[in-house]
């Protein structure tokens, strides 16, 4: 089942009762009496926390209780914070959540280099084929260029084929839509913005997706960063990022005003669990097909397999 995605961008109160996420307008909170019974009424609503995937947090007035933490953590629930900015800033996810995870921590940890590069190997090749598509559909820009070098990614992309098929994708797939010159970069000019956020709700989502399969997400099979707490969900989540640039062509080429990442572009990017993408040849909500690719991965570990389920663009 698809779980929710919930954003608070406005003072709130939520707590937690019967196992509902119960949330509550401040001001009606503190002065009730203002308030004729049928808007007291509105003011407050509740979700069922087993139906919510992911929670952000965008306003400092948010105010949260500690029973109501547990409860989404017991749920396999990331918690996303936001800072001054708007950008999520702090994740928070469940230390355990299956019965097989310290079995598969070992896995994980005595991996095989050999392994590690082919998995890497898989991850780079679908990404490329990703981005090809995304040139080819929504730019309109011959792709068989980058089809070639996904076919020739070599085993812990050896090449670095990556790197190429990057400098190709950035520099033409927003250009037909007139973002000459374009660099990618985290404090480069917009569109990077909603690339940002979107790429951040991504790693909340794979995140979350590799604590449900019992994988620790400090362990990377290729990014390793002593300060990164989640190289391996940067990993696994490379394959992902073109359904995030594809959300982001679609408000660029609607001629949408895109320089402030304002509360409407949000709510386009936060559709991103339910984008469907094709996994194991088969259509799937992306945060269902999140999980289809770290129960792969568990399984790539663990000796079952020696393939990892990626999603493609339908």
């Amino acid at each position: 089942m698809i779980k929710r995605t919930l954003y608070f961008s406005q003072p709130m109160y939520l707590s937690l009762r019967d196992n509902q996420l119960v949330m509550k307008l401040p001001e009606v909170e503190k002065n009730p009496d203002h308030y004729s019974p049928s808007l007291r009424e509105q003011a407050v609503r509740s979700f069922p926390v087993e139906d919510i995937g992911v929670v952000i947090l965008d306003n400092k007035q948010v105010t949260i209780t500690h029973a109501l933490m547990d409860a989404l953590l017991q749920n396999n629930c990331a918690l996303i914070t936001c800072d001054q900015r708007s950008m999520p800033s702090g994740l928070f996810l469940p230390l355990a959540k299956h019965t097989l995870q310290g079995e598969r921590f070992s896995f994980q940890i005595e991996a095989s280099l050999p392994l590690k590069k082919q998995l890497w190997q898989q991850t780079i090749k679908q990404k490329i084929l990703n981005q090809a598509e995304i040139l080819r559909k929504e730019s309109l820009i011959e792709s068989r260029c980058m089809e070639a070098w996904a076919k020739d990614v070599r085993s812990g992309d050896f090449d670095n084929l990556e790197a190429r098929a990057a400098a190709y994708y950035w520099k033409n797939v927003f250009a037909p839509w007139g973002i000459k010159d374009f660099i990618r970069g985290r404090d480069e000019a917009p569109p990077n913005n909603l690339l940002n956020y979107g790429y951040a709700i991504l790693r909340a989502i794979i995140a979350r997706a590799l604590v449900g399969s019992g994988l620790l997400p400090t362990l990377g099979i290729h990014h390793h960063n002593r300060y990164n707490a989640y190289s391996l969900a940067d990993d696994i989540m490379e394959p992902y990022r073109p359904f995030v640039d594809k959300k982001v062509l679609e408000i660029v080429k609607s001629g949408t005003d895109y320089s402030e990442l304002n509360r409407d572009i949000k709510g386009k990017l936060l559709t991103l669990p339910t984008m469907d993408v094709i996994i194991n040849e088969q259509r799937s909500p992306l945060m269902i097909a999140a999980s289809t690719t770290t129960a792969s991965l568990a399984k790539c570990y663990g000796g079952e397999s020696r393939k990892l389920l990626y999603p493609e663009m339908p």
